[in-house]
């Protein structure tokens, strides 16, 4: 009967896949800012694109520390959201509208990271590797830090611009309705000084 594996061989497993999928991601990043019109997006992917080399030099010291050799394992599932990625960038949307779908590809990758680094850390704590376990932190904070980035750029104007272009009567009606309130506001402001009065 063949042994059984323990969670430090799930951990160095899932380490392994964390590693692999670092160097995918670090490929994909360059395409997506690539890909990103915003300005202020394309600087988010390029700067996320500098955490994840730092993250790779720091699971290199997580294997060390650990005493384990250094090598990838295909991780499929990063695999996957990057091929759904790349298949977004083939599309002929206006501007917007690939920001706000380049913002959800980048979100899709920051889950599944934060996922897999948020089980890895609290193996490394419950197995005693402390070390490890405080750069991965590490690693887990900056990723959670990416995904409200890109959470502010959608929700700071690309998905309103990308839904306006899908709905410009509806743009205009919210432009309407802005304006009537503006107006109605200084007439409410010019009758309550002449009040006063």
């Amino acid at each position: 009967m063949a042994e059984s594996g323990t969670l430090h061989d799930a951990f160095i497993d899932e380490l392994r896949d964390a590693y692999d999928g670092e160097k995918q991601l670090t490929k994909a990043l360059t395409k997506l800012a690539k890909a990103a019109h915003s300005p202020q997006l394309r600087d988010a992917f390029e700067t996320h694109l500098e955490e994840t080399q730092g993250q790779i030099e720091r699971l290199e010291q997580v294997f060390k520390s650990l005493d384990e050799k250094v090598r990838g394992k295909h991780c499929e599932g990063l695999a996957g959201i990057i091929e759904e990625g790349k298949s977004i960038m083939e599309e002929d949307f206006d501007d917007d509208t690939m920001d706000a779908c380049l913002i959800a590809a980048g979100q899709r990758a920051e889950h599944y990271e934060m996922g897999a680094y948020g089980t890895l850390v609290a193996w490394a704590r419950a197995m005693g590797h402390t070390e490890a376990a405080d750069i991965l932190q590490e690693t887990l904070d900056e990723e959670k830090a990416a995904d409200e980035k890109l959470s502010s750029l959608a929700e700071g104007g690309i998905n309103q611009r990308a839904a306006d272009t899908a709905h410009p009567e509806d743009a205009d009606e919210d432009e309407e309705v802005a304006s009537v309130a503006a107006s109605t506001s200084k007439r409410a402001a010019s009758r309550t000084r002449t009040a006063r009065r």
